[in-house]
């Protein structure tokens, strides 16, 4: 238990590593924060957006390390099960980190970097898997009755619910398991423990991983549940600023101030 206990520590303090903070550092000079802007999640999915796809898929390779090393160091440490319990721990250590106030990143990257350590066997199909619930449309599964289209002016979502029209409504009502990402989350996951509960069951190879065991699934669906929970908890970013009004309010075209009468000098007075 003692090794177990030393390869879950391991791995959460592997999955701490900021990445991309260190990666905004660099972009920036120290100038901007992941946490204050865009997505305001520090991940590769907001790096992307707010740095460049150079360093959102920097960010996405360096998460998916931190996955597999955390595993690596964990099955030093305490065998085949330190792998599997150092790899949930590092997608804990990744989603929240002690050293910034337990405010990280969504895990899914980390979490792939488990699935090459821990189940090599399925790491391609588990990709497959995440682009193809990613790719379906908004119409489709779980995200088919409400379509949010963009933010209103008293902070609300203008959404459209399956047969009616467009309304506004406050972000907090469009479930949180209806967005796309979290619906392909939520396959993604689903099928990844499926596919380990099979591979445990029928002791098929699993190329340079643990041998497959109990331990197998029961880490994808506690990392499974860890991703979830902080999708699920995820704060909403909030509306985008608005554009300033003009002064009349906008209700008509911009009144041109009339010039200034000239200033006479007063006449001097008669010698």
């Amino acid at each position: 238990m003692r090794r177990l206990g030393g390869a879950a520590v391991l791995g959460y303090l592997v999955g701490t590593v900021p990445s991309a903070d260190l990666a905004c550092r660099l972009a920036t000079g120290g100038t901007a924060d992941l946490r204050a802007a865009g997505s305001r999640n520090p991940g590769a999915n907001n790096a992307m957006k707010l740095l460049g796809a150079r360093w959102g898929y920097g960010v996405m390779a360096a998460d998916m390390v931190k996955g597999a090393l955390a595993c690596s160091a964990g099955r030093v440490v305490a065998g085949d099960p330190g792998a599997h319990v150092a790899g949930v721990t590092a997608v804990v250590g990744h989603c929240y980190p002690v050293w910034n106030g337990f405010r990280g990143g969504k895990g899914v990257a980390t979490s792939f970097g488990q699935c090459v350590a821990t189940f090599p066997a399925w790491s391609v199909p588990d990709l497959l898997v995440a682009w193809g619930a990613a790719s379906l449309p908004p119409r489709v599964g779980v995200a088919r009755s409400r379509r949010v289209r963009r933010y209103g002016p008293a902070g609300t979502a203008r959404v459209q619910e399956k047969g009616r029209g467009w309304a506004w409504a406050a972000p907090g009502e469009t479930a949180w398991w209806r967005r796309r990402h979290v619906a392909s989350t939520i396959v993604s996951s689903t099928v990844w423990v499926a596919a380990a509960t099979l591979w445990w069951r029928r002791g098929w190879p699993n190329l340079w991983a643990p041998r497959p065991s109990a331990a197998l699934p029961l880490a994808a669906a506690a990392t499974s549940a860890v991703i979830l929970f902080r999708l699920a908890t995820e704060p909403d970013p909030g509306p985008p600023p608005e554009p300033p009004l003009p002064p009349d309010g906008g209700d008509r075209e911009p009144l041109v101030p009339a010039p200034s009468p000239p200033v006479l000098s007063a006449e001097r007075p008669l010698a």
